[in-house]
């Protein structure tokens, strides 16, 4: 988790279109890749993403590939029946919406809601201070100005 200055780059913002959606709005990118705060994002990523897999996974619907798999499955139950109702949601900007400090809220209590009051030895405390990190220190490159994301994350 060690930085190294040479290899260290600022995020840039980029956009691409959304052709599928009426107007062709574009869709905001930041570059995740060698920022300052991306080896303390993957040391979280590797000490959460068990959890979350073991208690939330059966859950969650991760791609295309695996609603298909689900709604094979759902059928091969004798689940679905001619008055089953599918539905879909399209929720705006998400990631850019989400309350920084609810979200890590939401996160701490998903641990204490499990039993974690540590993870691999680390406080959940810690393991919040880190993610604080993570998300406040969010900054990117947009037309050679910087910005920080005050709201959401990436």
């Amino acid at each position: 988790m060690m930085l190294k200055r040479e290899t260290v780059q600022l995020a840039y913002l980029y956009f691409i279109p959304k052709p599928h959606k009426a107007g062709t709005p574009l869709r905001p990118i930041v570059t995740p890749m060698n920022m300052p705060t991306t080896g303390i994002s993957k040391f979280l990523d590797k000490l959460i993403q068990p959890i979350f897999d073991k208690h939330a996974r059966s859950t969650t619907i991760i791609d295309g590939v695996d609603l298909i798999h689900r709604l094979e499955a759902y059928t091969t139950n004798g689940h679905l029946i001619s008055k089953t109702y599918l539905c879909t949601f399209d929720i705006t900007d998400l990631y850019a919406m989400l309350p920084q400090e609810e979200s890590l809220d939401i996160l701490i209590e998903f641990l204490l809601q499990y039993d974690y009051q540590k993870v691999q030895n680390i406080p959940i405390d810690i393991i919040r201070k880190l993610a604080l990190i993570v998300i406040k220190e969010n900054v990117f490159v947009y037309e050679k100005k910087f910005y920080r994301q005050v709201i959401g994350g990436a």
